[in-house]
């Protein structure tokens, strides 16, 4: 049996393949991949119906469980991104910026894949493709390490990612799973120094701190999303009930739903009870300081651990605060720098709120969902970065490269 390191290895070695490859050819690899997706749908369905039996039995939330769910039309719907990636510009070669000296040496800076990228990430067979064709398209191999609970439907995606690279002409080896190592396998992956280039935690937050803390590569760190709304005094009822439950229940396990309310203490009277209202009829479990609870019945009283909590589910913490300062105190203390939201008609609450807050994507009357690689016209994401070093917020494919110089001369030499 191939070692985990092997497996780098060969994804190293492969990495060459793929960065020197035109644009047309790997363009070539994501139409086969897209083909093969809905063409391959029975065998991807039966090893998903394998994982999810056993995330039944192993008590898997509800909401965990829709991340790991495939079906005909989630998996179209992966194809169909695929086919968007390919109209997508390529970045490799790309001039970032270019001078001439006074000395006549000509430098310009251009666009490189960064190599071979790691991805660690948990139950979303989805992700798997959506790394690996960014990943494709910006010429990088990838390593992947998908986590137990998708490993029949992931062995099946990378083996028809390998035979989409091969069709084109481009090495197999440059897509790599680690699965079937387990957690050993993501380790070997936190200390491939000099073979992985970049690693990529996508998931909880005990996962990112682990690989943060762990890692001997380079790691760019992905976001827990303690995602926070604030309803401002001037906010528009019929905005604020929509975009609330928006954010909340149309997809309550994904790291951009909202996870905290904070209300304007002025627009309590006028707005929260209509916005609990329609949160409550889908499902949502309030979880609210004495001032929610004094004016809405079923409140589940908050504690401290609520307003750090990234729930995944149907529970939402809401506080009322008594204006904007101290809402963007708290968003201060408690945010993960994901996504932040204000719902106001006040343009200058609306503009301090976008200067203030220190967050990979800051929003004025819109849905926290939006923060997403699809959503702004990346096709995909590899993950939401919340550092600021090297790329933050969604990462596309000009984030999955890096840069070189490129100097000529004409005999010159340094006096």
């Amino acid at each position: 049996m191939v070692s985990a390191l092997e497996k780098i290895k060969l994804a190293k070695n492969a990495s060459g393949s793929l960065a020197g490859a035109s644009t047309n050819t790997k363009n070539d690899v994501l139409a086969q991949i897209a083909a093969l997706l809905p063409a391959r749908a029975t065998e991807i369905l039966a090893a998903n119906a394998l994982d999810l039996n056993r995330a039944v039995e192993s008590g898997m939330t509800a909401s965990l469980q829709d991340r790991l769910r495939l079906s005909h039309e989630r998996i179209q719907a992966i194809a169909d991104a695929t086919s968007k990636i390919v109209s997508l510009g390529d970045p490799v070669g790309d001039v970032v910026r270019g001078m001439t000296l006074p000395n006549g040496l000509k430098l310009s800076q251009v666009r490189v894949p960064l190599g071979v990228i790691g991805v660690i990430y948990e139950a979303r067979p989805n992700v798997t493709i959506d790394i690996a064709v960014l990943a494709i398209k910006s010429g990088n191999a990838v390593v992947l390490r998908g986590g137990s609970a998708a490993e029949h439907t992931n062995s099946v995606l990378v083996k028809l990612l390998q035979d989409a690279l091969a069709i084109a002409g481009i090495d197999a080896d440059a897509v790599q799973t680690v699965d079937e190592f387990g957690r050993d396998g993501a380790m070997v992956m936190m200390h491939a120094v000099g073979m992985i280039d970049v690693l990529i935690p996508r998931g909880g937050a005990g996962l990112i701190q682990q690989v943060v803390q762990e890692a001997k590569v380079p790691v760019i760190q992905t976001g827990d999303g303690v995602v926070h709304i604030f309803i401002d005094e001037s906010a528009n009822l019929d905005w604020a009930v929509d975009i609330v439950h928006n954010a909340k229940v149309q997809r309550p396990s994904v790291c951009n739903a909202a996870e905290t309310l904070l209300i304007h203490k002025n627009a309590v009277a006028r707005v929260l009870p209509a916005v609990l209202d329609k949160l409550v009829s889908d499902g949502v479990t309030i979880h609210g300081d004495q001032a929610t609870a004094a004016i809405y019945e079923g409140t589940v009283a908050a504690t401290e651990d609520d307003w750090i909590a990234e729930y995944h589910d149907l529970d939402l913490a809401v506080k009322v605060v008594e204006n904007i300062d101290e809402a963007l105190a708290h968003i201060a203390k408690y945010s993960t720098k994901h996504t932040e939201s204000i719902i106001t008609e006040d343009i200058q609450n609306a503009e301090r709120f976008l200067a203030e807050v220190d967050a990979a994507a800051v929003m004025v009357n819109a849905s926290t969902r939006f923060t997403d690689g699809g959503e702004f016209g990346f096709g995909a994401e590899v993950g939401i970065s919340t550092q600021k070093l090297h790329a933050r917020g969604p990462m596309g494919l000009q984030e999955l490269t890096s840069t070189k110089w490129l100097v000529r001369g004409a005999g010159h030499i340094r006096s």
